[in-house]
């Protein structure tokens, strides 16, 4: 505000001072104008040598004398001098007309004094023609302008400053609201949102966007509580399953079979390891940029790679007729596809079935807006399926559909949340369709194209 009113103050204090410099100018150019008016008039008669005695001249602030190469007056005006010249001849050029400033006693007249020369183009007797004109008219007025400009313009930066006071006050007004609920929220552990002003500005912008990152903030602050919550329940089982298996063989003693006790030790132990595993691997992930492009990976080989690890059926794949390439980080790849294996065999009545094919076509729903080549990889099972209205939710962490299962056969329910993050990070995505003939479970992942694969296969429609 201070810096606004003082840049109002010297703009217009800089304004005052040109104007008075135009005003000044444009006064003294129009007496000079009028004296040459006078000054060519008595010129053309003297040119004609017709001047009469006394001059002719309206109004009492004009004298006029004209004046030949000595200095001697011809002729004058009824109110001008007739001995002494107005302009000392030394001063005189007699070849063009001058502009020139002389003292007011010299003319008779209110100082300052203008006096304009024009000489008359005779031969024989050379004249020139004096006409002077007071310029205490022009002094009066500058000064009235001047005195006007030193009293109104105080007033003037006090009535903008109160206004611009008042404007900014107002305008800050929806901000100081905005801070002191910005200072209530955090003042609370309790959710809260910020005042919207009613009018359509940037403010109510500025407020709408605030309450839109306070409520993503608020849901991710909830995800986060609930996922501590949920992962120390997690962790918590094996460690009550590892104390309890080691309270019972110290109460039993020598009659403890240490054999037993290892074998469940280790099963807990694994299941507390890829649990810790999980979670550090889903904490990088949130952190990591993605790394797309790292790897040409063949997906015939990596379907027949993780098959492998099933020796025996259920497990599958029905191999592409061409290599198909994509790119990508290949552990990240491998391990999206064992995820998703791992858990068709888990609620397979009898088979999996892996299969990949090349598809070019809009996959917008699937991984964002745009036409691209992809290679679509399915892995369908004949289990019981899920239902439509979870399969969104089942790619959230720690979410199980089947809480009755086992806890040996079951998992945290961080499977298909790493498998979503993985296939983002590969640029690609991934949605959940029925099995052949309504039955079972089809997961359909989109991986993008290598970019120097011959793209020949496509597939009418995406995930």
């Amino acid at each position: 505000m201070a810096i606004g009113v003082l840049g109002l103050t010297v703009g217009l204090a800089l304004g005052g001072v040109v104007l008075l410099g135009a005003l000044g100018f444009v006064l003294q150019r129009t007496v000079d104008t009028e004296a040459f008016r006078t000054a060519d008039a008595v010129a053309l008669l003297a040119a004609e040598d017709a001047l009469p005695d006394p001059l002719p001249v309206a109004g009492g602030q004009v004298r006029v004398q004209v004046v030949d190469a000595q200095g001697r007056i011809r002729a004058a005006s009824i109110d001008a001098d007739r001995l002494v010249p107005m302009v000392r001849p030394e001063r005189l050029d007699h070849d063009r007309r001058q502009r020139l400033e002389v003292p007011a006693e010299r003319v008779g007249l209110a100082g300052p004094v203008r006096v304009v020369a024009v000489p008359v183009g005779t031969a024989a007797d050379p004249l020139t023609v004096l006409v002077a004109r007071s310029m205490a008219d022009v002094r009066h007025s500058t000064h009235v302008v001047r005195t006007i400009l030193l009293v109104a313009f105080p007033l003037l930066v006090a009535v903008l400053a109160a206004v611009a006071w008042r404007v900014v006050g107002a305008t800050l007004r929806p901000v100081e609201a905005l801070r002191r609920g910005a200072e209530e929220i955090t003042g609370r552990a309790s959710a809260g949102r910020l005042p919207v002003p009613a009018s359509a500005d940037e403010i109510h912008r500025l407020a709408v966007t605030l309450n839109g990152m306070l409520d993503r903030l608020e849901s991710a602050r909830i995800r986060q509580r609930a996922f501590v919550s949920d992962a120390a329940h997690e962790l918590r089982s094996p460690l009550t399953n590892i104390r309890t298996e080691l309270e019972v063989a110290q109460r039993l003693a020598d009659r403890t079979d240490w054999t037993a006790v290892t074998a469940n030790l280790l099963v807990d132990t694994d299941r507390l390891s890829r649990l810790v595993d999980d979670l550090l691997l889903l904490a990088r992930l949130d952190e990591a940029p993605p790394s797309r492009g790292v790897d040409p990976v063949e997906l015939g080989a990596l379907l027949a790679e993780v098959a492998a690890r099933y020796p025996s059926p259920p497990v599958r794949v029905e191999s592409p007729p061409d290599p198909l390439w994509t790119t990508g980080n290949t552990d990240e790849l491998r391990r999206v596809l064992a995820n998703l294996v791992d858990n068709a065999v888990r609620h397979a009545y009898g088979s999996v079935v892996l299969a990949a094919e090349a598809t070019s076509t809009a996959v917008g729903r699937v991984v964002g807006p745009g036409v691209g080549a992809y290679h679509l990889v399915t892995v369908t099972d004949d289990g019981p399926g899920i239902p439509v209205a979870d399969r969104e939710r089942v790619f959230d962490r720690f979410t199980r559909l089947d809480d009755g299962r086992a806890r040996d056969d079951g998992g945290a329910g961080l499977g298909l949340a790493i498998v979503r993050e993985l296939v983002r990070r590969a640029g690609g995505g991934i949605a959940l369709t029925d099995g052949p003939e309504q039955r079972g479970l089809r997961v359909r992942l989109l991986l993008p194209a290598a970019a120097t694969e011959d793209r020949r296969g496509s597939h009418p429609d995406g995930p």
